[in-house]
């Protein structure tokens, strides 16, 4: 999370005296929303890990999202809290949670405070760690809360400020802006470090020091109470010592160096954390850890509002927080999830997930991207990442909230297994049996080698290694002499699968007599995404001449194909690759082919700029700069091709192109425009998360263009919601722009028009009357028609599969899949649940007809009035 907005700042007596309220609403639920606890499992002696359901209405409609508490008991002496920080527990090296917990050896953690993905990567709040003040509070930010645990080991959630100075030999004194801050800006535009002085210990692991152009540095190293060295207008090029810190000044404060301190000269430095709200001053080994967040979420088990403006904070996303139970017995680390199969929070309903699990006080901490639980799984000594993130990726963050175990080695308890829970038919699944002692942490048993079994006939085992060989549920157990424990698994099915993809090993085109690779991913609803291996899918192939085997393509004739289409099919679920025949036909690449290039800005106060570079490879690229921090709501940088756009030749059915990534999190998107004029948004890359040179591509074939188009531009895109996440600047490279053709002239698909009319069984292709079997029928607001009818009507091709009652329909690169009296249908790999299912009606299978429209890409005109659809 980022704050490069100017920030104002607060005396101390205005702070106390003083806090920004935003009162938004709470909102009201439609019904009483049903929380439920779907697992729970031991961590460690105090320490358990429980996932939850979350069953509610949002907007009119029931929704579902998951999440997942770790529930802290302060009264156990074997368990506590802690606070980590990047690499070796220093700031200005990010890393992501699991990296943080398995270097500082926690049991679990969540990721913790905001921070400036701009500056060097420190937290925007305080950091205590081991009773160590690793950073301070923002004074100059209101409504920002921390939790702490006190040397009492109490739960504290309020708001604290700083108060420091350093004194010199001659009595005066100077005050300290803060510990181990970055840099901000005051509300009159002051920058913090113009007349700042502040205070860098050896929690700082870099040798810079804040230093954005603003001011000129006047540098103090200060070891042992004793000023070693001064460096004026400079900064002295080491790390903070270990016994000691470096004071950087400028401005003011850097006169006030040069007037009153001296190499060999003492200095003292006196600071304290102070509570906003009463103005009590702590000692500085009050807290055992602290940590820093944003607005306060619950206070006496009832939703507050928000301390602080959350604006920013919007939309439903991942969300983790921070909270302590009534009796301030338990803590709580909680995320919410935000991925394909969890919806999500707002922060209100985050609230009152909060309150649900039994928070009585709780704090919001960093959320959407940047959440991340980890947990140790009992019996093992394996961090693992404990939800599906939102991106799927693991961001690097400047610190995380650490659960830690600090109970003896105990006596043998009990044992346990494990390995994945979902497998695929033919995968080959590790699984590990492992023992823990009387405080649940693992025992060490490499040696131990247990006899494995399953029931059910389900699989057969390769050493440690099982192999499901049959569909359905069943129960693994390991058994030795010292004890024994078992899993329960489950070998999915179609009905557990989210969605699917076919991918080819890089390469161009197809020719007779070539092999080609091919791999299948599936996700599940449960969130996992594996390989699925080659021996439990059915494949077809469509087009060519050729055959799939153990996952390669053969090629054996191309003679007379447009097109090659791919589908693989697990249990029943497809997806399907389409490979065009045809050329791929470079468009730009600045070295032998370019085309006019200008940059464009959304809204007019993003900066954006477009150089011609030498990339690596010693070839000319275009370099996109942009700079996002000023301007309000989306914002955009442009690279528009021929100011207005070039028309491509024929009819490309794929965009490819390299781009030079960095790592800044926004989008990247294409505009083009049909015929007639309209635009359409193709991604490109949703996220771009990679440094370096990537080949990245996109299919238009399926998105209800008419030819021929027009590329108006590439850009990037920072989107409002989720706007703080992303980098505000940054510059990408694009190269070898090309389009992939096929090996004909002409578009695929029909200029057909059908018209059908409900229940008249007279349709019209291009005006000339047909007979149907089956008039179309009106079913609860949707429109059935006959598949294959209208399917080969309008160019696509139609599979039927009479064992599973099963319609597929192709063309382009798209396929639907879809059975008898079933509402979940499979497009291009999705999983897709409709209104009302099709079925089968006088030998004829009637399938609803917006989900062609959708998919397929044709365009529909409805006639109300006399019940008359047409179709093109």
């Amino acid at each position: 999370m980022r704050f490069t907005n100017k920030l104002w700042r607060s005396t101390l007596a205005f702070v106390v005296a003083f806090q920004v309220v935003v009162s938004l609403p709470v909102p009201t639920f439609a019904a009483d929303p049903t929380v439920t606890l779907k697992s729970e499992s031991i961590l460690t002696s105090g320490a358990v890990m429980k996932k939850y359901v979350w069953n509610f209405t949002r907007s009119n409609k029931k929704v579902s999202a998951t999440a997942n508490v770790v529930e802290v008991d302060l009264t156990n002496p074997y368990v506590k809290l802690d606070v980590i920080a990047g690499k070796n527990n220093q700031f200005t090296d990010k890393q992501t949670v699991a990296t943080m917990a398995k270097a500082a050896g926690a049991v679990a953690a969540v990721n913790g405070d905001f921070f400036n993905t701009q500056a060097e990567g420190v937290p925007l709040g305080p950091q205590i760690t081991n009773g160590q003040i690793m950073a301070t509070p923002s004074n100059n930010m209101s409504g920002l809360y921390a939790f702490g645990i006190t040397k009492d080991n109490k739960p504290v959630i309020d708001l604290f400020a700083f108060q420091g100075a350093v004194k010199a030999k001659d009595g005066t004194s100077f005050e300290l802006g803060g510990i181990n801050k970055t840099y901000y800006w005051y509300d009159d535009g002051t920058h913090s470090h113009t007349d700042g002085l502040f205070m860098y210990t050896d929690a700082w692991g870099q040798v810079d020091r804040s230093n954005d152009g603003k001011s000129v540095p006047t540098e103090v190293l200060v070891q042992d109470g004793v000023i070693k060295q001064i460096a004026p207008d400079t900064i002295i090029k080491v790390e903070p010592p270990k016994n000691g810190y470096i004071l950087r000044a400028a401005g003011k404060s850097a006169q006030f160096v040069k007037e009153h301190l001296k190499v060999g000269d003492p200095l003292t430095a006196d600071y304290a954390f102070i509570n906003q709200r009463t103005g009590t001053a702590y000692a500085n080994d009050a807290f055992k850890t602290m940590i820093g967040g944003h607005s306060i979420l619950v206070d006496g088990a009832k939703a507050t509002s928000f301390s602080r403006d959350v604006s920013s904070l919007g939309g439903y996303r991942s969300r983790t927080g921070v909270g302590y139970s009534q009796d301030m017995k338990k803590a709580y680390l909680v995320t919410a999830d935000k991925n394909d199969n969890s919806a999500g929070m707002s922060l209100q309903e985050f609230q009152r997930f909060l309150i649900e699990i039994g928070a009585y006080k709780a704090m919001n901490l960093d959320g959407g991207g940047s959440t991340q639980m980890v947990e140790r799984p009992l019996g093992t000594n394996n961090i693992q990442l404990a939800h599906v993130t939102e991106y799927g990726t693991q961001r690097a963050v400047v610190n995380a909230l650490g659960v830690f175990s600090t109970a003896p080695k105990g006596q043998p308890k009990g044992f346990t297994m494990k390995g994945d829970t979902e497998l695929f038919l033919n995968e080959k699944a590790t699984f590990t049996f492992s023992g823990y002692d009387e405080y649940y942490n693992p025992i060490v048993s490499d040696s131990v080698q247990p006899t494995w079994s399953v029931s059910n006939n389900l699989g057969k085992f390769d050493g440690n290694a099982f192999i499901p060989t049959s569909f359905g549920s069943g129960k693994i157990t390991a058994t030795t002499g010292a004890g024994s424990s078992n899993l329960d698994v489950k070998v999915i099915r179609r009905a557990d699968i989210s969605s699917m993809k076919v991918s080819k090993a890089s390469g161009q085109g197809l020719v007779a007599g070539g092999s080609y690779n091919l791999s299948v991913t599936a996700t599940t609803k449960s969130g996992k995404t594996k390989e699925i291996s080659p021996a439990s899918l059915e494949w077809e192939v469509l087009g060519v001449k050729g055959e799939v085997k153990n996952g390669v393509l053969k090629v054996d004739s191309l003679e007379g194909s447009k097109n090659a289409q791919v589908i693989a099919r697990y249990d029943g679920y497809s997806s399907m690759l389409n490979i065009p025949l045809g050329n791929e036909s470079m468009w730009y690449n600045l070295d032998d082919k370019s085309i006019l290039t200008t940059s464009e800005s959304f809204p007019a106060e993003v900066s954006t700029k477009l150089s011609i570079v030498k990339n690596e490879s010693g070839n000319n690229s275009l370099q996109l700069a942009y700079d996002f921090t000023k301007g309000t709501g989306n914002k955009a940088s442009y690279a528009v091709f021929n100011n207005t756009g070039a028309q491509l030749y024929g009819y490309p059915q794929t965009i490819n192109l390299k781009v030079k990534g960095d790592e800044s999190q926004n989008w990247l998107r294409a505009e083009v425009i049909d015929a007639d004029g309209k635009k359409e948004l193709v991604e490109l890359a949703k996220n771009i998360n990679w440094q370096g040179w990537k080949s990245i591509s996109a299919n238009l074939s399926g998105l209800n263009l008419k030819y021929p188009l027009t590329l108006r531009s590439i850009y990037v895109v920072n989107p409002e919601q989720g706007q703080d996440e992303r980098a505000l600047q940054g510059k990408i490279e694009l190269d070898d722009i090309s389009f992939s053709y096929p090996n004909y002239d002409t578009p695929s698909g029909s200029l057909n028009k059908v018209t059908l009319q409900i229940g008249n069984q007279m349709a019209t292709v291009n005006g000339k009357s047909y007979w149907l079997e089956q008039a179309p029928i009106n079913d609860r607001g949707n429109t059935l028609v006959p598949t294959r009818f209208v399917s080969e009507a309008l160019g696509a091709k139609v599979l039927w599969n009479q064992e599973a009652l099963r319609a597929t329909v192709v063309k382009d690169g798209n396929i639907v899949d879809m059975w008898n009296n079933e509402l979940d249908l499979i497009t291009n790999g999705k999983r897709v649940t409709a209104e009302v299912p099709p079925r089968i009606m006088n030998n004829l299978t009637m399938v609803p007809l917006r989900l062609l429209t959708e998919t397929l890409g044709w365009k529909v005109t409805w006639n109300q009035a006399e019940q008359i659809v047409n179709l093109q």
